[in-house]
């Protein structure tokens, strides 16, 4: 039985953990994304603008990520989109087909009673996306891994 390669994925192009766990972990051809919500890199705050421009942060974030580990949009297969208001669905959707255009990963998408990172208003972070990209398909290119995550 041969080892599985685990490697730590991590950008400073993306926020920092917000607890003790990685932007993304690599194992074998499998990358495991965190969840990453709407927050500036740099600042370390969610950007302004409600949930569009959350979402809009946080795909850019994911993408970041996805860099780091040498893959882009095209290789995710499954994401999980979590949701401080339903009601927000539709505008998150909008968003979302900007960044996955053509063969769309499988999703789940669920409204959360709360999400990390709340602003000094009491607003906390509208919309969250994890990833996966990977997996065992074979269609992944020569050295290529697949991604798979998870939005918050």
């Amino acid at each position: 039985m041969s080892a599985l390669i685990r490697k730590v994925i991590s950008t400073a192009k993306a926020p920092a953990a917000l607890g003790p766990y990685s932007q993304a972990v690599l194992v074998d051809r499998t990358i495991y994304i965190s969840g990453q919500l709407g927050m500036n890199p740099a600042s370390g705050q969610l950007v302004p603008g409600g949930v569009a421009e959350e979402a809009k942060q946080a795909l850019t974030n994911m993408g970041e990520i996805l860099k780091a580990a040498g893959c882009d949009f095209t290789n995710v297969v499954k994401t999980t989109v979590l949701l401080a208001d339903i009601n927000d669905f539709n505008t998150v959707n909008d968003i979302y087909k900007q960044y996955f255009q053509s063969n769309f990963p499988a999703r789940a998408a669920y409204q959360v009673a709360a999400l990390p990172k709340s602003t000094g208003s009491g607003r906390a972070g509208s919309a969250a996306i994890p990833a996966s990209a990977g997996g065992l398909s074979t269609t992944a290119p020569p050295g290529k891994p697949y991604a798979w995550f998870k939005q918050y």
